[in-house]
């Protein structure tokens, strides 16, 4: 299958969520403060990564994150509104990668590159049950 003509480059969505108790670094266990936790950043960039191609794929398939290089450059308070982007940059057969971004109310907090990559959702589930079997 031909990726690129179903997932043009440009593919975009946003994702929102409000710092609360439970996405702190203190609650995650990424560090002692009430301030948003960098893998609470990370997991919303990546949910909207993987959101901007998912409704294009066909049934039975999803991607699989396979890389992050992302910066955390401002801490955000309890109550602020995070808001991360995810847009499509660059489809290379089944490997897609992604620039992602993340905003608070005060500016930007996060920047960097995702990739994912395409996969057949049954057939990886099955790798991945045999792989745990043989060990």
């Amino acid at each position: 299958m031909e990726y690129d003509t179903i997932l043009p480059i440009g593919l975009k969505v946003e994702k929102t969520e409000i710092v609360t108790g439970d996405n702190t670094a203190e609650s995650w266990g990424s560090g002692g403060l009430p301030v948003y936790a960098t893998p609470a950043m990370i997991a919303l960039m990546e949910g909207a990564a993987a959101a901007a191609v998912q409704d294009r794929l066909p049934a039975g398939w999803s991607t699989v994150g396979t890389e992050l290089k992302v910066k955390h450059l401002f801490a955000s308070p309890v109550g602020a509104e995070v808001k991360a982007v995810g847009e499509l940059i660059e489809v290379d057969g089944r490997r897609l990668r992604f620039k992602v971004e993340a905003h608070d109310n005060a500016g930007k907090i996060g920047e960097g590159t995702h990739e994912r990559f395409i996969i057949e959702n049954e057939r990886f589930l099955k790798k991945t049950t045999e792989k745990m079997a043989s060990h």
